[in-house]
């Protein structure tokens, strides 16, 4: 029998795998910082095709704006401003047609609105703002359409105002309450309502809003793109998703936003009650990759104490070498699951990664401890680990329970394999691994003596 060293004593040996699992946090934190750079170049990607093909879109409008003169008493001078009235009522129907483009392995989704927008205009009332209607420019009228990117306007806006075609033009007149869009002047009569029409092709990326500046606005958008993420200050009130795509509709009321109807100057940001629709890619391997990453060292740990309790139970030497070589394996399963799923699915990646790593270990398992059924036993516990590993990443929302419960039985597993183990009387023998053909050598020997 080989009695234990000072090097091979219990506590020793415990020091040397914290050791090396704190160790292994170096290479742990060298794929965080690869999984982040791989995301930035992704994000570079779709940056880069989001401004050649058009922004995320955000349509504000039509609003109206008529200009006033304001005196500057006891000034003789005077000042042109705007007052800004929003529409009575406003329906929007768009239609999305998405498209998927992927540039260096990196792939995003773009966009085609096709949008009808109706509504109607009261003629202005100027009752509680504190000005003259004699002071009111009305031949002089603006109407603006705001839009955030006016590179993503592929076709010409058509526009009837009571039936009279009219043609927007590039930029606003004012900035007041938009920060870009287009727009075109509006000769308003006299106690006549203004009944609207617009007409857009609007190309973006990744989402488009819409702000609902109506007194009553009602919203439709469909689309072919079966996952969709709804989101900003309103969920749509009706909403049907299948593989087919969606439709989504909302109803917003004028007593449900924190502005009026109408204003003078500037006292409002209205974009902050934007809604709409994000056009989202399922299943991104850089967030999923990065939540895994964060259970490497946990894995480890977990890894080492099965190996080490076969040293105890089994009474095996494991070097600290081969410890070691476990531990990089583990961490090179993060590198394979990385670089497979951005050739194939984030599910098949990890299913194939998984299988080559736990393969790979259990192997070296029967090697170094000469047992088949103790490397059985470490290939059952990393299943396991992995398996459970992959249930955590798709119920992203129960991941801290489910989280917590496996810890836990990984706890009593621990207490239960060792209940019997006098630790006091460990520094008696732990033999080497079992050579089968020295022991029938050994055996031999003895006989012939």
């Amino acid at each position: 029998m080989k009695k234990f060293s000072k090097v091979d004593s219990v506590a020793m040996k415990c020091g040397i795998i914290i050791f090396l699992v704190v160790l292994l946090i170096i290479p742990i934190n060298m794929i965080t910082d690869l999984v982040a750079e791989r995301q930035s170049s992704r994000k570079h990607v779709i940056q880069e095709i989001s401004h050649k093909w058009g922004q995320s879109q955000t349509i504000i409008g039509p609003i109206l704006s008529i200009p006033y003169i304001r005196s500057n008493k006891p000034y003789s001078n005077s000042v042109t401003e705007y007052a800004h009235f929003l529409p009575e009522s406003l329906n929007i129907d768009s239609n999305l047609l998405p498209e998927k483009r992927s540039r260096n392995l990196h792939e995003t989704v773009v966009y085609k609105s096709i949008s009808t927008i109706t509504g109607e205009f009261k003629f202005p009332d100027i009752s509680g703002l504190g000005i003259n209607l004699m002071n009111l420019d009305l031949k002089n009228a603006i109407i603006s359409l705001g839009i955030t990117d006016s590179k993503g306007i592929s076709e010409t806006i058509e526009f009837e105002a009571n039936q009279q075609k009219l043609q927007f033009r590039p930029g606003l007149s004012n900035s007041d309450v938009l920060s870009s869009g287009v727009h075109t002047p509006l000769t308003i009569e006299k106690d006549k309502d203004i009944k609207f029409s617009i007409k857009s092709v609007i190309r973006g990326s990744e989402f488009i809003h819409f702000v609902p500046i109506g007194k009553e606005t009602n919203v439709k958008i469909n689309s072919s793109w079966s996952s969709p993420s709804f989101e900003g200050s309103f969920l749509p009130s009706q909403r049907k998703i299948s593989d087919k795509g969606f439709e989504a509709n909302w109803k917003v009321l004028n007593l449900n936003r924190n502005y009026p109807q109408k204003w003078l100057g500037k006292q409002f940001n209205i974009a902050t009650s934007s809604f709409g629709v994000r056009l989202f890619i399922e299943a991104n391997i850089y967030q999923q990759t990065t939540r895994s990453v964060k259970y490497a060292f946990l894995f480890i740990l977990l890894t080492f104490t099965a190996f080490f309790f076969c040293e105890i139970l089994y009474k095996r030497q494991i070097h600290p070498i081969q410890y070691l070589l476990i531990g990089l394996s583990i961490v090179i399963f993060y590198t394979l699951l990385l670089s497979l799923s951005e050739y194939i699915s984030f599910d098949i990646a990890y299913w194939v990664s998984t299988t080559a790593i736990v393969g790979i270990i259990t192997l070296y398992a029967s090697a170094i401890l000469k047992s088949k059924q103790m490397a059985l036993a470490i290939c059952t516990v990393l299943s396991h680990l992995y398996g459970f590993l992959f249930v955590l990443l798709q119920l992203e929302d129960m991941a801290l329970l489910l989280g917590s419960f496996g810890l836990f039985l990984a706890l009593a597993a621990s207490m239960y394999l060792s209940k019997d183990v006098d630790w006091y009387k460990l520094s008696d023998h732990i033999k080497p691994p079992i050579d089968p053909t020295q022991n029938d050598v050994s055996t031999e020997d003895e006989s012939k003596k």
